[in-house]
């Protein structure tokens, strides 16, 4: 039997917002004056947005114990509203980017607080929105049209028998084993005419002029990606989400790629508060609460190993002759009318 829609005719665009090359702030290198940008950033960006395992000092989920293998505490919590506010510098304060009008049902998968959820279900009132994770660390006091649900996304939905206008997934990377099989069930659980948009990594970091070549921080991502490939999950999710996409049998395809850089080092203002948020987030507590877990878990390392390379990361992290970005992407399709 053919397959679905195998006689249509897919239509996708790319935008790249990634410049060819992300020019350097000669002052930051340069001038010892220039202090430390990253704790004036910190200090003025941070202040805008602010039955458990217990394991190496940090609180892990246990509904469906050892999916995820990032932390759930309140440390956790406060680095992913301040990702929250990197992604809405990122794309202008917007909260998605897919053509919608009038959505009445839809679902935030993997909502972490529930942040995103909250905002946009303030902004769409007329919408019954729904939040979904592994963890029940939102808050109660929420819009009248939200409501929290902990699930395991990748297992068979029981919340998608009534189809959704909207499905939204951010940041999904190091958390799902099989990304292609989440696309086709968000593309079973829209209504004809329904979108779905997926913003996510290319988790590993780069730089364009060599400079992360042989670092720490070069060596942590390699380690800590190296122990979440032995659990079987995505790390580089982002270049794969168009292909994602037209597998599954989406029409409308719209791919952007952006430059987030790591520090304060770009010249350009914008990049450069992106820069400051993404080094702000990891410093927070990301570079313990990736690693932990993976590492121990899966690499058998020692806590205190963990700690070290973590710290020897941060430390490369401040440097002002390391110049490292990374990629990220914001997908969304349509399912056909008919």
């Amino acid at each position: 039997m053919a397959a679905p829609f195998s006689n249509r005719q897919t239509t996708s665009t790319t935008t790249n917002h990634a410049p060819a090359n992300v020019e350097v702030d000669a002052s930051y290198e340069n001038d010892e004056s220039y202090g430390d940008q990253l704790s004036w950033y910190s200090a003025s960006l941070t202040s805008s947005a602010l039955d458990y395992r217990i394991e190496n000092g940090r609180r892990y989920h246990r509904f469906r114990d050892g999916s995820y293998l990032l932390p759930n505490d309140e440390r956790e919590s406060d680095r992913l509203d301040m990702i929250h506010e990197l992604f809405l510098v990122l794309l202008h304060r917007k909260l998605y980017l897919a053509p919608i009008k009038n959505p009445r049902r839809v679902i935030d998968l993997a909502t972490g607080t529930g942040i995103w959820a909250i905002d946009f279900a303030d902004q769409h009132p007329e919408a019954e929105v729904i939040g979904c994770d592994l963890s029940p660390i939102q808050p109660t006091s929420v819009p009248p049209n939200l409501k929290f649900l902990v699930d395991d996304i990748e297992s068979e939905w029981t919340y998608g028998r009534d189809p959704f206008d909207y499905i939204h997934a951010r940041f999904l990377a190091v958390s799902i084993k099989n990304y292609g099989k989440l696309v086709k069930q968000c593309y079973k659980s829209l209504r004809p005419g329904g979108w779905a948009e997926f913003q996510d990594w290319d988790g590993y970091p780069l730089s364009e002029d060599g400079s992360l070549d042989g670092t720490a921080l070069q060596r942590y991502f390699n380690e800590v990606y190296g122990a979440f490939a032995e659990a079987g999950v995505e790390v580089r999710p982002g270049p794969k989400l168009e292909q994602w996409l037209k597998d599954a049998g989406f029409v409308n395809i719209h791919v952007e790629k952006f430059v987030v850089p790591f520090g304060v080092w770009p010249k350009d203002p914008h990049l450069k508060e992106l820069g400051a948020w993404n080094q702000a987030q990891a410093e927070a507590s990301g570079f313990e609460g990736l690693a932990l877990a993976a590492l121990t878990r899966y690499k058998q390392w020692k806590t205190e190993e963990v700690i070290v390379l973590a710290s020897q990361a941060r430390a490369d992290g401040r440097r002002r002759d390391i110049h490292s970005l990374f990629h990220f992407y914001v997908v969304y399709g349509q399912r056909p009318e008919n």
